[in-house]
């Protein structure tokens, strides 16, 4: 019997439509079946300590990043239902946001200070689900998320990362500036296991061009030119998705406060400058002339002038970010700070390396906030925040382009405060206390000392030591800034210092005995004073309330390693790479362990894999070149070492053993060189003083060498070494000359 046509109609589009469905629905479900890929959400359930919490996904940065560059969220635990009469307030954003380059100390844990001060009798959870390199595609989902997790406020800080971000115009994470359609398409795809794995199979068709995270370094060649039509592409993207961020937040009922992103105008040059596509031949000749004029003109500090000659390159061209800059420097200088502030901020929109916010993107933030002001939708206007003292923002607040110090994540939480403080309940407000919390309160309640301020500038020097900072106009006078510093903080780290330290720790743990946080940080500051078994328990009590997160085994490892209980330091370095796969920390951390052991084979096996993971990490030739010197392959060490120095040329320890490797080869001015750079990078090194000297005196500078003795001895008085050679020298200068003949 004939089939009828409308039937025949009905069947093609089954086999068409459903069929297909059927089929890939069934393979979605037999990959859940097996356990193939991923969670996508930010959260995911975990019982701690016998409690329902919510926890961290230390995959969802899978989602939106390639495998060998995923950044994961810091380690979070919230209780699954919000204790009663508390106050949850979410605060997203990027790294600026999560407080880098130390969270404990970020903006959101100063609010949460701020808050609990004010209103004693209220518990305020600050929950920060902030993530290093992500923007506003990231974090619209996680706002959504948050819609069903019992938040009262949202504090809203994102912008930096637009450009570099995922989906932007200059990242390194996939396409650039695509459409949102296709967006949509691939974060849907991805959030399903069978888009998952074709992902999988991509990459592994298609290596890596980049095998781990190298920080801002992976960027230098994805310069954006101002007038390139992705950047507008990208302002788009980011208000429609502020936008739904909103909405989003204002259909959950939360309160909602949007703040523009500020940034380090006057102490932070550009990235990247380029000209524009017309500046060819003898226009470029003519403008760099009238450039070169004006910067002879501002060495003399004579800075009208010099604006004179800048103003005639701008006529040429005026897109060229660092000709903006210098306007601002030589403005600043005639006291012009307006006009300072323009140029400064000019500079930053015309940035070809955009790692900072930009005018439209704060543009963006202020229409959004306006457009929903009547529905509660507050503002806090971070640059104006960050101004109040009538500076542009600059050092004081910010220790490179965006990152903010101790005192400027103060500033902005307290402005965050009041914008929350009219949201909240009238028998909350009731309770407030006359006047917010100092600073200095602020940081005895986080266990914040100069022991803590001490690490941040030491992890500023060597990130300030790689590219793109070492390109900027500037980079060695900030580089001396932050080496001044860190040096006045160690130098106040004695003992009466320790123990008025120790006090803040415990009394801040005592308040609030449950922040996994602080119990990290005195374990950091009980390791730094040499007090490793107290360390050891805390970092045990940070496992106990972390069971999922990986930090707490990396500290133990680390801490066990150095007490020589070897197997136990190897049990806890595998738990974390369990819980981190491909930590290159905690990699690193068994070479340690094994060239402790004397086993320097291993030791090179496991440095080789790290660097494998980050071969832009000079640290990792270092330690390299330790061992392969351990193991008497010292050609090759040097050749190491030399690796390091090409990488990060801060690194004195690099400078200190390649002096040491040229004097056993008899290469004494190539070691004098190496030496003195050791001791000029870390003038406090006694041990670099001291051969400075030694390749001296075999040189015939005897005057000198005995400077460098004297150098050697004022810091370290029991150097038998540098007296013994001062005496020698002493001796021979007091000698009679012999009689002529």
């Amino acid at each position: 019997m004939a089939i009828p046509a409308r039937r025949r109609l009905w069947f093609r589009w089954v086999a068409v439509l459903v069929v297909p469905l059927l089929v890939l629905g069934g393979l979605e479900l037999a990959l859940r079946i097996f356990g193939y890929g991923y969670p996508t959400s930010f959260f995911v359930p975990a019982t701690v300590a016998g409690q329902s919490m919510w926890v961290e996904n230390g995959r969802f940065g899978l989602r939106f990043f390639p495998k060998e560059l995923v950044r994961r969220p810091p380690p979070t635990v919230m209780s699954a239902k919000k204790p009663a009469g508390a106050v949850r307030i979410f605060l997203l954003g990027e790294s600026a946001a999560l407080g880098d380059p130390h969270p404990a100390y970020g903006m959101g844990r100063y609010l949460e200070v701020l808050l609990r001060e004010r209103y004693p009798g209220t518990q305020f959870e600050v929950i920060c689900v902030a993530m290093t390199a992500i923007n506003s595609h990231v974090i619209l989902p996680i706002a959504r998320e948050c819609a069903g997790r019992d938040g009262d406020v949202w504090v809203v800080y994102m912008g930096n990362n637009e450009m570099v971000g995922p989906f932007g115009a200059a990242t390194v994470f996939g396409p650039k500036a695509p459409g949102r359609a296709m967006i949509r398409a691939t974060l849907g795809l991805r959030s399903t296991r069978l888009g998952q794995a074709l992902t999988d199979l991509g990459r592994a068709w298609a290596p890596a061009r980049h095998p781990s995270w190298g920080g801002m370094e992976m960027f230098l060649e994805q310069q954006v030119g101002v007038d390139d039509p992705s950047r507008g592409v990208v302002h788009g993207h980011f208000k429609k998705n502020l936008e739904g961020l909103v909405r989003s937040g204002l259909k959950a009922g939360v309160g909602m406060v949007l703040s523009t992103v500020a940034g380090n105008l006057k102490d932070c040059a550009p990235f990247a400058s380029a000209h524009g596509d017309q500046v060819i031949g003898r226009l470029e000749e003519d403008w760099r002339g009238h450039y070169q004029r004006g910067q002879e003109l501002q060495l003399a500090g004579s800075w009208q002038e010099a604006l004179e000659a800048y103003a005639a390159a701008a006529a040429i061209d005026p897109r060229y970010a660092e000709l903006a800059f210098r306007e601002g420097i030589c403005h600043e200088a005639l006291g012009a700070h307006e006009a300072a502030r323009r140029r400064f901020e000019a500079a930053r929109d015309l940035d070809v390396l955009p790692f900072r916010a930009d005018s439209a993107i704060n543009a963006a933030v202020r229409e959004v906030a306006a457009a929903h002001a009547s529905r509660g939708v507050r503002l806090v206007d971070a640059d104006g925040v960050l101004s109040a003292t009538g500076r542009i923002p600059g050092e004081e607040s910010f220790y490179e382009h965006v990152h903010l110090t101790f005192a400027g994540n103060y500033r902005l939480a307290r402005a965050f405060g009041v914008e929350i403080e009219p949201m909240l309940p009238e028998r909350i407000r009731g309770t407030a206390v006359p006047v917010w919390a100092t600073a200095e309160i602020c940081e005895r309640r986080l266990g914040l000392t100069d022991w803590n301020r001490e690490a941040v500038y030491g992890e500023l020097m060597l990130r300030l030591s790689q590219a793109p900072f070492t390109q900027q106009l500037g980079h060695e006078a900030r580089l001396e800034r932050v080496r001044i510093e860190r040096e006045r903080l160690r130098s106040g780290l004695n003992a009466a210092h320790a123990a008025e330290a120790l006090e803040v720790y415990q009394d801040a743990i005592r308040r609030s005995p449950d922040d996994h946080r602080l119990y990290a940080n005195y374990a950091e500051f009980l390791t730094a004073v040499g007090r490793l078994e107290e360390a050891v328990a805390q970092w045990r009590r940070v496992e106990s309330m972390l069971p999922h997160h990986h930090v707490a085994p990396f500290q133990l490892g680390k801490l066990r390693s150095r007490q020589g209980a070897y197997d136990e330091a190897h049990s806890w370095l595998e738990r974390c790479l369990e819980r981190q796969p491909g930590a290159v920390d905690a990699i690193v951390e068994l070479g340690h362990l094994e060239a402790r052991r004397k086993r320097p084979a291993e030791a090179i096996v496991h440095y080789r894999a790290a660097l494998e993971r980050q071969p832009w990490n000079g640290s990792l030739y270092l330690d390299l070149a330790e061992v392969q010197a351990a193991s008497g392959d010292r050609a090759v060490a040097t050749e190491s070492l030399r690796r390091a120095i090409a990488l990060q040329p801060s690194l004195w320890r690099a400078h200190y053993y390649l002096g040491v490797e040229l004097a056993e080869k008899e290469q004494i001015k190539e070691a004098e060189s190496a030496f003195a750079e050791a001791a000029r990078l870390n003038p406090g090194y006694a041990l670099a003083h001291l051969n400075l000297g030694v390749a001296m005196i075999r040189q015939g500078r005897v005057l000198e060498a005995a400077e460098r003795f004297q150098t050697t001895l004022r810091l370290d008085p029991e150097n038998a070494k540098a007296r013994e050679y001062l005496e020698l020298l002493r001796s021979q200068l007091a000698a009679p000359a012999p009689a002529a003949e």
